[in-house]
């Protein structure tokens, strides 16, 4: 399966086209790969929860990296970019698995517009065997030069708010075995099945026009007091443009 056109409806989301070469649909905008990738697509008609416009990428990466972190896990890399000429924002995250030990990582696309915004996400989990990578690489490395401060707290000595010491801001701790140059040493792992799928993806991925057209993403919405009353949104709902009898 190659290059798909995608039915906005059908899909629910903006996107028109996306190369699904290797996947199979399991339902509507969700995919499956023999590997145990899942590639799956989102629209959301609500103001973007991103915590700093694009421009601002140190704010944004501290603020998606204290959110991850608020869900147990660590935020591996927060990269402003463009996807099919609209501005967005790349992310690589690891979350424990809670049910059972490992890990799963997932790689993601947010495209925000001011009122909206379109989520690509590709994720996969560890299987039976965890932690075989980071610790192959902790002995090549030694345990010193393993963990560092994460990227998104400032590099700060010290406890951070909520966090721990050596400038990790809490989850999982940030190490140098997430870092892409080990990803051809272990062409299996889920990290990098996720990285390479979503770096295949993305050139392949197009927008309904309409959706590039809508008014840019300037930032989160303010904070308001009780007595303001709340702005007026779109409903939420999966639906791109729905038409007659969807």
């Amino acid at each position: 399966m190659g290059l798909r056109n995608l039915d906005p409806v059908i899909a629910m989301t903006p996107i028109s086209s996306l190369d699904l070469t290797g996947f199979t649909e399991r339902e509507p905008g969700v995919w499956t790969d023999a590997a145990g990738l899942v590639l799956s697509v989102h629209f959301f008609s609500l103001i973007p929860d991103l915590p700093a416009p694009l421009h601002e990428p140190e704010r944004l990466g501290a603020g998606l990296a204290q959110l991850v972190t608020g869900a147990g896990g660590g935020l591996i890399e927060a990269a402003p970019g463009s996807v099919d000429g609209v501005p967005a924002v790349r992310q690589l995250v690891k979350m424990p698995l809670g049910s059972r030990p490992g890990q799963a990582f997932l790689g993601s696309w947010t495209v925000p517009r001011a009122q909206s915004s379109t989520v690509v996400k590709v994720q996969a989990a560890e299987g039976a065997t965890t932690g075989m990578r980071e610790a192959m690489i902790m002995a090549r490395v030694g345990p010193a030069e393993y963990f560092r401060p994460h990227p998104y707290a400032g590099g700060r000595p010290g406890p951070q708010a909520g966090g721990q010491p050596g400038g990790q801001p809490g989850g999982l701790p940030c190490h140098v075995g997430d870092d892409e140059r080990w990803d051809a040493q272990f062409p299996d792992h889920p990290l990098t099945l996720v990285r390479a799928a979503l770096r295949r993806i993305t050139p392949t991925i197009t927008f309904d026009d309409r959706f590039k057209a809508l008014p840019p993403f300037g930032g989160p919405a303010a904070p308001r007091s009780p007595q303001q009353s709340p702005p007026h949104l779109p409903p939420a709902r999966r639906g791109w443009f729905r038409r007659k009898g969807f």
